[in-house]
């Protein structure tokens, strides 16, 4: 039907024949001409018909947009005064000298144009058509590239992709399963697994020492910019290798493919560990590009006659920070009530400040409801603290270590990105030594997933001080964002069963949904251990789109529903009872 794309006719000689084949993006009668503009795939390319020839120009009159169709011309040169910049094929257009009209279309409900602001709603309902812009035309095509160079890459390291069940069993890795019942086994559950975690440990037990997967994963948890109920995961699992050659041969990965498609040097990945991430940024994925840190100034103000300072202060899971936002001395008091606000839903109760008039009058040079609690040298010891300047401003926080390390952390990023404080560049790095464990509620939860190895090397060290421990866990972060998360394994039985005891899963439990796992590792499991990527985050993150949505061809809402399938839906009672099921939701006539 085609001869050639039309984003490839740049590459063909002027004065050629050639045959498009695709939609009307748009159609204009301009001084007796017709000018359209043919999309595909490769981009838009422009289509002059003039009216010399009576039933072309007859026919072109019909089109409207979003018409299917093949058209043949003359390729030729555009004059110089009709060149369009703002187009990749703006040099060139083709002469038309016949028509085919494959498929006539209804009015869009959507523009493909991009001259129209379209809810996500609407977006998502007709996502067919949302699909034919070019810029969603590009991001899809991208993620199709990122794929493909991550797959040669891992394919030249001897990485075999093998494929592990989609139809598995539930197992607790931090969200809600998806269950499927078993029409076969009636009152028995499938899981849609949240990764393949076991089974890629398993395939380490089995001899297959490097393996990854582009795999479909599903988690039924609460939704943000960045989460969707089915997603896909680059997975990788490693034998014989430790954190350390694991972290090097994955940034050797991500760089090959920012060189390749963004043509970017990401230099080489600073390691920090957990404990300085949080004491500094308040996050365990710190953004990097935003120079503004969390600074400790509890041990200044312990004795100051000001309890929201002095209680914390003194207290020995409190915290007393500050951030400093350079040129903040301009905010009004709305603005930073606004950013007490929004720290308020990180659990502050309040947002004290004080703004930097002049760092050489101590006291006198400042502005701040605290400052009648404060003396001179308290003052001039907090802005030698923070390296203060004239004409910032000071934001603290007070209360217990978890409420002003989320806080602040929060608000350090929005403050930098309302002021235009986030510099344009990337910056990645691994997060490192993570806690083994953290409590809560008196129960103790694996930080990562129960699998993960910790730093101690045997079963007893590791139940003798839980909380001290660290795991030998690993996660890429890139601009404040975590692209990819590892560990290496645990390979010993009895520091398996160790793990499960401190989280309060008892032998009967383990056995019950573990047990396979166990039994394995009594037959020489190796060392072992892996890294799972997020794609559609990176391709996020590599697009600059705003949400995971945009990167992915179907996605679903924030409420985990489709709009373009009105999935998920009921179904009828005789479905029901054949899985012997019985629902208490309205049951569907049909």
């Amino acid at each position: 039907m085609r001869s050639h794309y039309c984003g490839d006719l740049l590459q063909v000689p002027t004065g050629e024949t050639v045959t498009l084949a695709g939609w009307v993006h748009r159609r204009r009668d301009l001084g007796g001409l017709i000018f359209l503009q043919i999309r595909d795939k490769s981009g838009i390319v422009q289509v002059v018909v003039e009216p010399d020839q009576a039933k072309l120009f007859a026919e072109a009159e019909t089109l409207r947009s979003e018409f299917v169709i093949t058209i043949t011309g003359t390729l030729r040169a555009r004059p110089d005064d009709m060149i369009n910049k703002e187009m990749a094929t703006g040099t060139i257009e083709v002469l038309g000298s016949s028509l085919d009209i494959l498929n006539k279309s209804a009015p869009p409900a959507i523009l493909i144009d991009g001259h129209q602001d379209i809810s996500e709603e609407l977006r998502l309902k007709y996502r067919y058509l949302d699909l034919r812009r070019p810029e969603m035309q590009q991001r899809l095509l991208f993620r199709n590239q990122v794929a493909k160079v991550l797959r040669n890459f891992l394919e030249a390291e001897s990485f075999a992709d093998i494929e592990t069940p989609i139809l598995t069993k539930a197992t607790p890795e931090g969200a809600r399963d998806y269950l499927v019942p078993s029409r076969t086994n009636k009152g028995s559950f499938f899981a849609l697994p949240q990764s393949p975690q076991l089974f890629k440990q398993l395939l380490m037990m089995s001899g297959f020492d490097r393996y990854y997967q582009i795999v479909r994963c599903f988690r039924d948890e609460d939704l943000r910019a960045d989460r969707q109920p089915e997603f896909t995961q680059l997975d990788i699992e490693t034998s014989f290798m430790d954190e350390e050659s694991i972290m090097s041969m994955m940034e050797t990965m991500i760089q090959h493919l920012f060189k390749t498609l963004l043509d970017v040097e990401l230099g080489e990945f600073p390691r920090m560990p957990y404990a300085e991430a949080m004491q500094r940024y308040g996050s365990d994925k710190p953004d990097l590009r935003v120079a503004i840190e969390l600074v400790d100034v509890a041990d200044l103000v312990k004795g100051v006659d000001f309890k929201v300072f002095a209680g914390p202060a003194n207290d020995a899971e409190g915290r007393v920070a500050a951030i400093c936002v350079p040129g903040g001395a301009e905010l009004s008091r709305k603005q930073i009530d606004q950013y007490a606000e929004y720290a308020g839903r990180y659990g502050a109760k309040g947002l004290a400040w004080i703004k930097i008039k002049d760092v050489t009058k101590g006291l006198e040079g400042v502005q701040s409801p605290i400052a009648k609690f404060l003396n001179g040298e308290i003052i001039t010891q907090i802005i030698e603290r923070t390296a203060a300047t004239d004409g910032d401003i000071l934001l603290f926080g007070a209360d217990s270590r978890k409420v002003v390390t989320d806080a602040l952390g929060a608000l350090r990023l929005k403050v930098a990105e309302d002021r235009g404080l986030v510099e344009d560049c990337w910056k990645p790095l691994w997060v490192v030594d993570f806690p083994m464990f953290e409590q809560e509620g008196g129960q103790m939860h694996a930080l990562h997933h129960p699998f993960t190895a910790p730093k101690e090397d045997s079963a007893e060290q590791l139940k003798s001080s839980p909380t001290e421990t660290l795991s030998r866990a690993y996660d890429m972060v890139l601009n404040g964002c975590e692209v990819g998360g590892g560990s290496v394994r645990i390979h010993n039985q009895d520091i398996q069963s160790a793990v499960f005891d401190i989280l309060g899963i008892e032998k009967k439990e383990a056995e019950e949904k573990f047990g396979f796992l166990l039994e394995a590792l009594k037959y020489g499991c190796p060392p072992h251990g892996g890294i799972a990527f997020g794609m559609d985050r990176l391709v996020m993150l590599m697009v600059g789109a705003d949400s995971i949505r945009d990167v992915i061809a179907f996605p679903k809402t924030t409420t985990a529903s489709c709009p373009l399938t009105s999935a998920p839906s009921l179904v009828s009672e005789e479905q029901l009872e054949e899985l012997a099921i019985k629902s208490t939701a309205k049951k569907l006539d049909v």
